[in-house]
């Protein structure tokens, strides 16, 4: 197994690959790192701490990319999706972001389980048009997509979402989706395993450079599990 991780400003990237027993190789630019992305010899590259033009660099040659942070609360693994700012902008696109995360779902032998979130509570349409656009999306979203998935609206209510054990769970958009992340991960401190990026060739791990020690040894240990489901199949 060949995994390579981007090392800034953050040094607990160091700290991190010293819990592993093989050599991670370091990148400490993002040349270096995109060098290894299209690397045939690297199985899986992570983000680590290097600065998030990165995945500029990376939407130069995949346009189409969006990313799902794998995150833990409470022994229950869920997917939180898009997380990147300019991320899920139309209905299509939030089906696709459903279909490629209940396909990593599916691969680790669960059944996707999907909720989501939009700007407010069902009484509340009416408020603002805004509001009613946010509602009105995840409603026909469902509509098309429930003979397919177990999907259900849940509104502006992230904690039913969290605590009916959703696997996959989508925001109105990228932007919202980095607060939620930002929220539960740097503020409240639930484990993170970083952020698969979806709709590539290549694996590839984003990560916050603000992440802690124990939270870069996630996801090197999540970039192992997909490593090894992949050379399984």
């Amino acid at each position: 197994m060949k995994i390579a991780i981007g090392l800034g400003k953050n040094k607990n990237v160091l700290e991190a690959i010293k819990e592993f027993p093989y050599e991670i190789q370091v990148a400490r630019t993002n040349e270096e790192l995109m060098e290894y992305i299209h690397d045939p010899e690297i199985d899986g590259v992570i983000r680590g701490s290097l600065e998030s033009n990165i995945i500029m660099d990376i939407r130069k040659e995949y346009p189409h990319i969006f990313r799902a942070s794998i995150l833990e609360i409470d022994n229950h693994k869920f997917m939180l999706t898009p997380v990147g700012i300019d991320e899920c902008d139309t209905v299509i696109a939030k089906k696709t972001i459903i279909k490629e995360c209940s396909k990593i779902v599916e691969q680790t032998g669960y059944t996707p389980k999907i909720a989501l979130l939009s700007g407010g509570r069902k009484q509340d349409k009416g408020r603002s048009p805004k509001i009613d656009k946010s509602i009105e999306e995840c409603e026909k979203i469902v509509e098309d997509l429930k003979d397919e998935y177990n999907i259900q609206h849940d509104y502006i209510l992230i904690e039913e979402a969290i605590k009916d054990h959703a696997n996959i769970i989508v925001a109105p958009d990228g932007i919202i989706g980095n607060i939620i992340f930002r929220s539960l991960v740097l503020v409240a401190g639930i484990k993170s395993y970083g952020a698969l990026t979806l709709k590539q060739p290549n694996l590839f791990i984003d990560t916050s450079r603000s992440q802690t020690k124990e939270g870069y040894v996630n996801s090197i240990r999540l970039m192992e599990n997909i490593i090894n489901t992949y050379k399984k199949e």
